[in-house]
Parts: structure tokens; sequence; C-alpha cells
């Protein structure tokens, strides 16, 4: 049932209601497609183009384009999942991070993306997913071990993980572009970057140099062509910080490296675009901005360079 009581109490928390939007990366132009009372975060496009899924409260929601029908994604026990939720390449199955039941720390767990009793894939916590290979394959992750955060992969049926960066400050986000290769998140330049490196963890390359934003959550667009990332200003917040609540830029960059530009501005930050939201025909990004109480969304602007 939708909304849930606790997507409605968090949204009270926050002092926010929320506007689930998509965007046309050639024009900027902007879509609200529905508000919610509720809290949402992170929406999927799922791979036939019909649907987006999103967090609220702990559970998975679908919502149809079409129509704008919301439809809860029985997850069993795992009803305390983070806004870091994967499809599958194929979309027959969906990875979500769940807080588990005794020490709350977030662990991983794959179920069909109809429904269905997760599968725990990371033992150890705390696990924060973020990448599906093209493969279908292997997760990628940031995960807090011995005191630092870097990034894992594991196979999406279980096994060993295994470590990829070493370097000292956080590093998130990593996710899978078409050609195999992982992009992140990094602070070891001093604000947040954007990297890229080889599956295996080599050739680690910095690709954003912005002495002016502390850029997050890397998105390569299904073709290969562009990586979409949030983007929140210089001395807004400390670089390993993403909080709600804050202006922030939704970024364009070529894969290839070089100037990024603005596609839009929005009141959001936490929850906006946590993960892989890009249309199937990569002409359209979903996200999610919030409404502040008394109707204010903050300064909102479409495309520009």
């Amino acid at each position: 049932m939708f909304p849930h009581e606790e997507g409605l109490r968090l949204a009270q928390e926050r002092g926010v209601t929320s506007v689930l939007e998509t965007v046309d990366v050639s024009t900027g132009a902007r879509r609200a497609r529905a508000e919610f009372e509720a809290l949402i975060e992170a929406p999927n496009w799922t791979p036939d183009g019909k649907r987006l899924i999103f967090n609220s409260g702990g559970r998975l929601y679908a919502f149809e384009l079409e129509g704008g029908a919301v439809a809860e994604i029985g997850s069993g026990f795992a009803d305390r999942c983070n806004n870091d939720h994967v499809l599958s390449p194929d979309g027959r199955r969906i990875a979500v991070s769940h807080h588990t039941e005794g020490d709350g720390r977030s662990r991983v767990y794959v179920l069909p993306v109809e429904g269905g009793e997760p599968r725990l894939v990371t033992p150890l916590g705390p696990s924060y997913l973020h990448g599906w290979s093209p493969d279908g394959r292997t997760l990628a992750y940031c995960a807090e071990r011995g005191g630092a955060y870097d990034i894992y992969v594991i196979g999406a049926d279980g096994g060993e993980e295994r470590r990829l960066t070493d370097a000292p400050g956080l590093d998130d986000g990593p996710e899978y572009a078409p050609d195999g290769r992982i992009w992140f998140n990094s602070t070891r330049s001093g604000l947040m970057q954007l990297w890229r490196m080889e599956p295996d963890g080599s050739g680690q390359r910095q690709m954003t140099f912005d002495e002016h934003r502390n850029s997050w959550f890397p998105h390569p667009s299904p073709d290969g062509r562009l990586v979409a990332y949030l983007a929140y200003c210089e001395g807004d917040v400390e670089p390993a910080d993403h909080p709600p609540n804050r202006q922030v830029e939704l970024r364009l960059l070529p894969a290839l490296g070089g100037e990024s530009r603005l596609l839009a501005e929005l009141f959001g930050g936490q929850g906006t675009i946590n993960v892989n939201s890009w249309s199937p025909d990569s002409r359209e990004l979903a996200f999610v901005s919030y409404r502040q109480a008394g109707g204010d969304m903050g300064k909102e602007k479409g495309e520009r360079t």
C-alpha cells in the first residue's frame, strides 16, 4: 500500500513533499510526473521504459509512467531498504541495500523485480550497492571495512568480495559503464570528484577537475556517451557529505572526459539521483526534487552551459 506511514513520517521530518520528474538531456525540458506527500527517493528506469522504481519508507514501489499507478514490490523481510537499489541488465532482478535486523547495518540482497524473498549477497556490513555489471555477473558497492570506505565487487550470486580501491578518503558510488569500466566518486584529491577505473581496479583516472563543486553518483548512459551526476557547490557541504535539502545541480559529462554542462538546478540532494535513472534510449533522466513546506522548491533552472 502506498504511501506507507514511514514514508509520510520521513517527509514530515524533512518538511518536504516529493516531486518525481524526468528531464530531456538534449533540451533540458523538465516534466513533473507526480507529486507525493511521502518521501520518495532514487528512481530506476526499467529496461522496457514503462516504469520507474523508487524507495519510500524502507519499501520499494513501481510507478507506471502511463497512467501514474503506484504498486508496492513485495520484498519480504527487506522492509528497511535505502536508496541504493539497482536493476539487473535484463531487468529481471533487483538488488537492494537493506538495513539488516540485529545490527542495523546495510547489506546487499537480490530478489525478483516483480517481488519475492530476498537472497543475501554480502554477509559483511555496511555495504551500499551502486552497480551491476553489463554481463549480469558482478555487483559493485561501497563498503566500510576496518574504518575505511572503499569500492568492492562481488558475484551477483554471492561469493568472496574483492576490494578495488585503497586511497585515503572516501570512495563511493561505483557504477558500471556499458564498456565494463567502473565510474565512482572519491575525495582523494580534496573535493569530491568523479573517477574511472578498469573492472579489476586498475587504471584509476580522475575524470572531473571542478574546483567549485563536489561531484557525486556518476551514472553512465546506456549508449555510453554521457555520464550524469549530482553536484553540490563548494562550501555548501563537506566533500564527503551528501545531505538532503540543498540546492544542487544535475550535470552531464562526456564519457571520454572534458567539460561538463549543467542540465538542471533543483532543491534536493540525498535521494535525488543516488542510482542510475537513465531511460533505456539515453534521452531522459528520472530524478526526485523536493518541495518545502509552503510550496518553495528553491531556485530551479533548466539546461544551460
